[in-house]
């Protein structure tokens, strides 16, 4: 439960509501303290005026005084007969909270018994205590009869007042009181209803809110693992390729030699450039110029790049466009852009270099299709399909091609290997 906050209210209300609050902790701690405590206020509030008239040190006990028609005459009951009785009204209301039904039929009875044999006590508070406590603790099932017996004890008492009042007076006057009780422990139970769903509430938002934070810090670590996966293993290939063919051409040619080395160098660069940009977002600026410098993502236009970088590792590229690339969104270029980065990589990673491939890229009314087709021999055990297990990067190709509905397919094509992804240009998502 969380602690409320009085600071808005008036100090009255703030050290009332501040005093509630310490009251309810303690109760919670030790429950028959609080419970004790009423017998006690009761007992001397309401039983030991009784006990003093009876015992004599208290003139005054009603029966002759006033006028003659508002005279009543009670039975006295001695002192053992008294205590007895009060014990039996009040000693129950230790249980008005852990048994109200018990703790209200027992009070009830004695109430009944001790009206039933003409006694009057000051303790009968003890009847309207525990149908209050039986309606704030006790099933609401249990109401009906509480009510029918209430109404039946205080008939009793009506009928007992009958030589000084009316009936009706009475009746009115003990069901006023009673429904009083009734309507107290009905309020506080609803309002203690409210504030529990109002807290249930609240702590289920709470968790929902973590959740959608844990959700979107896994949605975003994915895309950025997606976009490592992407740019370091691409370039990594480019680079692994043209240290190798660097290797073999420097003894024949070092010129040759030479160009690989730069190549790897350019190649070096630009993975690190790319590096930063993903890895700058995740960093907290240091100030007002402690920005990370960011680029614009890649795109259609940056597919002829990826190709140039591709074929200088000594794998031919054949790319070609079909329909209106140019009116597509960014989301769709950086998802095409990725998807063609990924295929080629796996191409030049498995089919090695002079490999041809093709690379076309179909845009006919909403959809969107990607191929990639090498003509290198087919390998599926080092390659990535259905017979084997999925790498990472066919995985990454789907899970951004399910943002736009679509869906990714790679297998053997005659002697080679065949990529080709479909989106749907009304996507139902948007891409990261």
């Amino acid at each position: 439960m969380t602690t409320e906050d009085f600071s808005g209210m008036g100090p009255l209300v703030a050290r009332l509501g501040r005093a509630g609050q310490r009251l309810r902790y303690a109760d919670r701690a030790r429950p028959w303290v609080l419970d004790s405590g009423a017998v006690v206020l009761v007992l001397v509030a309401f039983c030991l005026p009784d006990l003093l008239h009876a015992v004599g040190l208290v003139g005054g006990d009603g029966d002759g005084d006033g006028p003659r028609r508002f005279r009543v005459a009670f039975t006295r009951l001695p002192v053992a007969g008294m205590l007895a009785l009060q014990a039996g009204l009040v000693l129950p209301l230790l249980w008005r909270r852990r048994a109200p039904a018990v703790a209200f039929g027992a009070v009830t009875a004695v109430f009944a018994l001790q009206w039933a044999i003409g006694a009057a006590l000051r303790a009968d508070v003890a009847l309207f205590i525990a149908l209050y406590s039986l309606t704030l603790h006790g099933r609401l099932q249990q109401l009906p009869w509480a009510c029918a017996a209430t109404a039946g004890a205080l008939g009793l008492v009506a009928a007992r007042l009958s030589a000084a009042i009316s009936v009706w007076d009475a009746l009115f006057f003990l069901l006023s009181t009673a429904t009083a009780a009734l309507a107290l422990g009905l309020m506080i139970r609803i309002r203690r209803a409210q504030l529990a769903g109002l807290r249930d509430r609240a702590a289920r938002l709470e968790i929902e809110r973590d959740q959608r934070g844990r959700l979107a810090v896994a949605a975003e670590r994915a895309r950025v693992a997606r976009e490592m996966h992407d740019i370091v293993g691409h370039n990594l290939s480019v680079i692994i390729t043209l240290a190798d063919a660097g290797a073999y051409a420097t003894a024949a040619s070092p010129k040759r030699g030479e160009e690989a080395l730069h190549l790897i160098g350019d190649t070096g660069r630009q993975a690190l450039g790319e590096l930063r940009r993903v890895l700058g977002v995740l960093r907290e600026p240091d100030g007002p110029r402690g920005e990370p410098e960011l680029s614009p993502q890649p795109g259609l236009a940056d597919i002829g790049a990826l190709c140039e970088a591709v074929r200088a590792a000594d794998l031919e590229v054949v790319y070609r466009t079909a329909g209106d690339v140019d009116a597509l969104d960014s989301g769709v270029q950086l998802t095409v852009y990725r998807i063609a980065q990924e295929a080629l990589t796996n191409t030049l990673k498995h089919a090695g270099a002079g490999t041809r491939a093709n690379l076309a890229i179909l845009v006919e009314d909403a959809r969107l299709t990607i191929t990639v087709q090498d003509s290198g021999p087919s390998t599926p055990v080092g390659r990535p399909g259905p017979a084997n297990e999925e790498g990472h990067g066919l995985v990454g190709m789907r899970e951004r091609a399910a943002l736009y509905g679509g869906h990714v397919s790679a297998g053997p094509a005659g002697a080679g290997w065949t990529v080709r992804a479909t989106l749907e240009l009304t996507p139902q998502g948007g891409a990261r």
